[in-house]
């Protein structure tokens, strides 16, 4: 693990909670907010191109896949995406393991790998190859941050995200000290402003917007070999 101090919380309810983050006062915040943004650009991206699915929030995709098992809907969506994006958590939890020295190098550069097969497929493939890598793409950015080979952070656990802020605020409220609420918001505010963007410029561009995505996981990329060289 870097100089990012995040911890694993327990407790929680279904996919989001069980991984929340426990941010301190302390801990750069700029790089999980930029993957945060990257994550909510892909899948809203995502979301417009499949029609109505996720590529990075598997509990929504498990509720929806039920609905439409039940209602005849193309509950296989909800399969192929869910099955690739836990693809996505081996492949880059075997390359952490056989690069323990830069983990969230190794995890990153297995993100931009397939981000980049995306985009290079986004006007050639079936959509369904293209969403698939996405979702792997989206499981490996979520175990960049790891301590003891264990996911301390997921990036697109925002249900985790905004409990802690609520419960940090209460705190601060309380007159407790260092509660960081305001980072959890921070993280939160990403997802939001990179799903903004993604459905935005993917308006314009469909699928091609994912080059954007790519660009700033390969910036993000660059920046962790450089502060681990």
């Amino acid at each position: 693990m870097s100089e990012h101090s995040l911890r694993k919380s327990g407790g929680g309810r279904g996919g989001e909670q069980s991984a929340s983050i426990e941010v301190s006062h302390h801990d750069p915040i700029i790089l999980p907010a930029a993957l945060s943004a990257v994550a909510g650009w892909v899948d809203a991206i995502a979301f417009v191109a499949l029609g109505g699915y996720f590529v990075s929030f598997m509990s929504g995709n498990t509720t929806r896949g039920a609905v439409d098992a039940s209602t005849g809907g193309p509950w296989g969506i909800a399969v192929l995406v869910v099955a690739a994006f836990v693809g996505g958590v081996v492949a880059g939890t075997l390359l952490q393991r056989l690069l323990p020295a830069r983990p969230e190098s190794a995890a990153l550069g297995l993100v931009a790998a397939l981000l980049a097969a995306a985009s290079l497929g986004a006007d050639r493939a079936p959509v369904l190859l293209v969403a698939a890598l996405l979702a792997a793409a989206m499981g490996a950015v979520n175990v960049t941050f790891t301590r003891d080979r264990q996911v301390s952070f997921g990036v697109t656990y925002m249900t985790g995200a905004l409990v802690k802020a609520a419960q940090g605020a209460v705190g601060r409220l309380w007159g407790e000290r260092g509660t960081s609420w305001w980072r959890y918001l921070v993280l939160w505010g990403a997802i939001v402003v990179g799903a903004l963007g993604g459905a935005l410029v993917s308006t314009a561009l469909g699928l091609a917007a994912l080059w954007f995505a790519l660009a700033a996981a390969t910036i993000l990329l660059v920046i962790t070999l450089a502060r681990r060289a």
